[in-house]
């Protein structure tokens, strides 16, 4: 385990309770030192926060009046044996330093303070010399005690300070990264969230870096670090890498497919070569973890696009150990009864890949939205036959995965309400697994003719798993704004519409009204970057679950792919219709960021909302 740092930066050396470094400049007069040692404490106004000036034991001390916890005065508090402790929830804290014995509290800032000429002086600025690198071991202490209010402190004052938003989500990443074995819910949450940094507002990018940064603290929070491993000594060509990562994956032996991951990452190979090492022992498993390992390895790669490539070695073995534990689909029933689907997978990789050989350099190919609702079929073997057509015809691996992953999204957007509350997972599961195989598709490329056997498998459980999630589709729920349907009865100008969207979000049961705001909005020929945002806010004022996080960015990512389009409006749809039967929640952490943003922006949170 790690040494755990002090939340407090060590003070400036001090003479008699002064800063001996003490600017003579934007000082107030707190009053006479005869007069602070009648009353003990005086308050004076800073330049946006009160500022709390203490006499104790011959010693003058100044500090932010406001408890950095609550916000609470400081002033009410008490003082003995040079410790002060808040009056609302008992933080104590250390006069000199400001720093806390109650980690949940955070630390008190400190400003200078001197005593000329019998009166008592006080700069009215809290101010460090680096506010980059205050801010950055701040979140690192935040971090690694768990602390939501001084997470949000930092990643606000990290941003106020002009710290890059990446930058912010590499530090997170990383210590997610070493602070855990193996890759987490929360580094995926991570991920996930800024990804769609650039579409979102000022104070929604600062939820979202909260919200993936709280998740990742929780993750690690108790767990033992990751360990160190190196690399093989040799340098083996790329196809037994390959061979070997299969082999370690298939007999669940993590160590040797580490290293072997490693070895390929010191070797040089490209995020494309490695997406197709990875991609291809993945499915080695049929649909593995419900789609969830899949999913975590494509964010892997996508974080390191975020944060660097000069990290994969890392960052990316983090997401071996889920890999090769992983339970397939083929130990499932379901896949084997009544029809054999993992046999018929494994019957039809190779003829579908055979196909691609033979098909390469046609025309391009655009029938993905008609392959998409042959995929929604019930008949397995009709879906399969449907994927030749489309590669006869000219399709690439990531053109099937596009496909895949808007079949997955109708059947999101067409849940029927009778099915049960649970069952929205099961259809959540499949689109993000197909999200994923796109993604991955459109990394590896259509370079290496190899390849393409893994594209076809990977896609063909994507297949099978839509297939048998085709129960939560009877009867299909219907979708909005179809057939020139213009919902009429619904407000039309977009301020409008995405408030009843929010206030649809603040009552439970709300999906089809959810679904027809959607529609609405889109039909009429409003921005989707407004739409897009409206729903970001409306997960990220939420104790949102991390399949929430998980719906909303492949959702935005599918509708990048599509644009302002029918299917595009159906993928947002599904999304709103998921996000709806999810909300409202307590909204807790959202109370945790507001507190740290207003205290962070000066406010005295006791005179708002009392002490309740």
């Amino acid at each position: 385990m790690p040494m755990l740092r002090s939340t407090c930066s060590a003070p400036k050396a001090t003479m008699g309770g002064m800063l001996m470094d003490a600017p003579s400049k934007e000082f107030a007069l707190a009053g006479s030192l005869e007069e602070l040692k009648l009353k003990g404490r005086l308050v004076v106004r800073g330049d946006h926060r009160p500022i709390l000036v203490i006499y104790d034991r011959g010693r003058a001390f100044a500090l932010d009046n406001r408890c950095p916890h609550m916000g609470f005065p400081l002033d009410r508090g008490s003082v003995e044996d040079g410790i002060l402790t808040c009056h609302w929830h008992h933080a104590r804290f250390d006069l000199e330093s400001g720093c806390t014995f109650d980690l949940w509290a955070d630390d008190v800032p400190i400003c200078p303070v001197e005593v000329r000429n019998g009166d008592v002086w006080v700069k009215t600025t809290f101010t460090h010399a680096d506010l980059a690198a205050h801010w950055h071991q701040r979140l690192a202490n935040g971090l690694a005690h768990d602390l939501g209010l001084v997470i949000a402190k930092a990643i606000h004052g990290q941003l106020a300070a002009g710290i890059p938003q990446t930058e912010i989500v590499r530090e997170v990443a990383l210590f997610g990264a070493q602070n855990r074995d193996g890759w987490s819910v929360g580094l995926t949450i991570l991920t996930a969230l800024a990804n769609i940094l650039p579409l979102l507002p000022e104070d929604e990018a600062y939820l979202a870096l909260f919200h993936g940064a709280r998740r990742v603290a929780a993750d690690c929070d108790g767990e033992a670090p990751r360990r160190e491993r190196a690399p093989l000594g040799s340098r083996p060509n790329p196809a037994a890498l390959k061979r070997w990562l299969r082999r370690w994956t298939n007999v669940r032996h993590r160590e040797a497919a580490e290293r072997t991951l490693l070895t390929a990452i010191a070797a040089g190979f490209s995020p494309a070569e490695l997406a197709d090492v990875l991609f291809t022992a993945e499915t080695e498993r049929a649909f593995a973890d419900t789609g969830h390992s899949l999913d975590f390895i494509n964010k892997a790669f996508e974080c390191l696009d975020l944060i660097g490539w000069q990290h994969a070695a890392a960052l990316l073995p983090t997401v071996v150990g889920q890999m090769v534990a992983a339970r397939g689909a083929e130990e499932s029933t379901a896949w084997r009864q009544p029809v054999d689907l993992v046999a018929l997978c494994e019957k039809s990789t190779s003829e579908l890949a055979d196909l691609f050989a033979a098909g390469r350099g046609s025309r391009d190919w655009s029938g993905h939205a008609a392959l998409a609702q042959e995929l929604l079929g019930d008949d397995p073997a009709r879906i399969v036959d449907a994927l030749k057509g489309a590669i006869r015809a000219g399709a690439a691996p990531a053109d099937l995965g596009q496909s895949l992953a808007y079949a997955a999204a109708l059947r999101v957007a067409r849940f029927g309400n009778a099915n049960e509350h649970a069952d929205w997972e099961t259809a959540h599961h499949v689109f993000t697994y197909a999200n994923a195989v796109h993604q991955m598709l459109i990394r590896i490329g259509t370079a290496n003719i190899d390849t393409h056997v893994t594209a076809v498998r990977g896609v063909l459980h994507g297949a099978m798993a839509l297939y048998l999630a085709r129960y939560l589709n009877v009867p299909p729920a219907r979708i909005p704004g179809d057939g020139g349907e213009q919902l009429d009865d619904l407000p039309a100008d977009p301020e409008t519409i995405g408030a009843a969207l929010l206030d649809a979000f603040d009552r439970q049961r709300q999906v089809d009204l959810a679904a027809r705001l959607v529609a609405r909005h889109l039909t009429l020929g409003h921005s989707p970057q407004a739409l897009i945002a409206t729903l970001a806010h409306a997960v990220l004022r939420e104790d949102a679950g991390f399949h929430a996080y998980q719906m909303l960015e492949a959702g935005v990512r599918q509708f990048g792919t599509w644009g302002d389009t029918d299917e595009g409006r159906h993928i947002l749809i599904a999304v709103a219709r998921y996000l709806a039967a999810h909300s409202p929640t307590e909204r807790a952490s959202l109370q945790t960021a507001d507190i740290a943003r207003r205290l962070m922006r000066g406010g005295e949170l006791h005179q708002e909302a009392g002490s309740s």
